[in-house]
């Protein structure tokens, strides 16, 4: 689990800017004014050498606000990392304090008790989530992932290399895998007959060692996720056939900033201002992969192997990041039509009680304007 939590106490810049005296001797003589004394004279500096130091706005007290990730930390959580690590969140005024949730379901169910204020959670789950009667509305500000990481992963040594060859074939699915929530509607979209598939429910925790051993043919999950594993496991990469849903006609978008609705109404500069953030560490993370998985690393076990979660990070980048519509729109927002066409995907899987318009769970108000999420 990863845990960062600023403190504002300490002032290292401010410290080394005050002037060093040997003696008492040394110290300058303040000149007498009747009307303003030594503290009130000091008290002001002081307070504003410190803002300086935090970064925060003199006279405002720094934010605190509690961050889940969706599981623990790996290469993908680079962008976080790297805006606390580095000092974006401090320097914005927040105190921020990041955990780690069992999955996306825990993430949105942290966000919708309070618990947690914002997470970094699947935008599906937190569809289906607001689907229940009852739910908090909770929303999401921010899309990290334009593309979902959704894939199968399969074996070319055990006859697929394409999407049409999944018929015939063995899927291991884990329980409560969200790819294979859209496989109905990838596989439709594809012409492949459900009934010529066979699925096995398996663990998450033997998804790749049954692949690796040839038990199943394929499984579903996450691109960056499985496959990194598998060639971390020693399948050779021109063994692995990654079969992403977003170049299958998968129209979902993926993993976003979700924020507790009374959070965002009591504090809506602070969201802005996570947001803000966070854009700043997905530029520094696509600008300088190979340094901002340092930071990753110094906050993982050390069971970590650096290069496997640089790969994850560079792969999460270019396949779910950077597409071609953050290139033309920036980072974090929606389109409208696509959202529409992605619930429609859902629902062959999920049973709607009445689908949802895209302002419904997505807002849109605590975006940066469209030049500051530009990717350069």
């Amino acid at each position: 689990m990863y845990l960062s939590s600023y403190q504002h106490s300490k002032c290292p810049k401010a410290a080394s800017r005050l002037p060093t005296f040997a003696s008492p001797d040394q110290v300058p003589r303040m000149p007498k004014r009747p009307d303003r004394t030594l503290r009130q004279i000091l008290l002001p500096l002081m307070l504003l050498m410190c803002a300086v130091c935090t970064g925060a706005t003199p006279g405002f007290a720094a934010t605190a606000l509690h961050f889940s990730l969706d599981r623990p930390a790996d290469g993908t959580a680079a962008p976080f990392i790297v805006a606390s690590s580095r000092g974006l969140y401090r320097a914005e005024g927040l105190t921020v304090t990041t955990i780690a949730a069992a999955n996306s379901p825990d993430a949105i169910a942290r966000v919708a008790s309070g618990s947690s204020d914002m997470a970094l959670a699947d935008i599906n789950a937190l569809i289906r989530f607001r689907d229940k009667e009852g739910s908090p509305p909770v929303k999401a500000v921010f899309v990290l992932y334009n593309k979902a990481p959704y894939a199968i992963i399969a074996r070319r040594s055990r006859g697929i290399s394409a999407m049409s060859d999944i018929e015939g074939k063995t899927i291991g699915i884990a329980d409560g895998d969200l790819a294979a929530r859209l496989w109905p509607a990838i596989a439709r979209h594809n012409g492949i007959s459900l009934g010529k598939v066979k699925t096995e429910k398996i663990s998450a925790a033997v998804r790749e060692p049954l692949l690796s051993a040839g038990q199943v043919d394929a499984v579903t999950g996450f691109s960056f996720l499985s496959a990194v594993n598998l060639r971390d496991r020693g399948i050779p990469a021109n063994d692995l056939a990654v079969l992403r849903f977003s170049e299958f006609g998968g129209e979902v978008y993926g993993h976003a900033l979700i924020v507790n609705p009374k959070f965002a109404a009591d504090n809506p500069d602070a969201v802005k201002a996570f947001v803000r953030a966070t854009i700043e560490g997905i530029r520094l993370a696509i600008k300088d992969p190979t340094r901002a998985i340092d930071d990753v690393i110094a906050q993982m076990s050390a069971a970590a192997v650096r290069d496997v979660e640089l790969e994850r990070l560079r792969a999460s980048i270019k396949d779910n990041i950077v597409t071609d519509e953050v290139r033309k729109n920036g980072l974090g927002s929606i389109d409208h039509n696509r959202f529409v066409a992605g619930v429609s995907q859902i629902a062959e899987d999920h049973e709607f009680r009445r689908r949802p318009l895209p302002q419904e769970i997505f807002d849109d108000a605590f975006l940066p304007p469209p030049g500051a999420r530009r990717i350069e």
